[in-house]
């Protein structure tokens, strides 16, 4: 077993060391059990990385205009439509 020192802010050992207290546990122990949670939850980077891909990229325009037509709307302003709108 590995022996080491941390650092905690004030009230995170205050609530620590009174729940260990309640549990009838060392600080060693909480701060054990806590780890070993924390590690169950999220998987190792080696794990991770094997099984990882980047996603397969999704088209988001809207339905039936081209890329330079979504463009052309995007960069319209609210007046220049209002106008359009005026016109027709």
């Amino acid at each position: 077993m590995v022996r080491t020192q941390i650092q905690l802010p004030d009230e995170i050992y205050r609530r620590a060391k009174r729940l260990a207290e309640v549990r009838e546990i060392s600080m060693a122990e909480l701060a054990r059990r806590g780890l070993e949670y924390i590690l169950s939850q999220y998987p190792t980077p080696d794990e991770t990385q094997a099984d990882w891909h980047l996603p397969a990229p999704r088209h988001l325009g809207w339905r039936g205009l081209s890329d330079a037509e979504i463009k052309d709307l995007a960069q319209t302003s609210e007046t220049e439509i209002a106008l359009a709108r005026k016109g027709k």
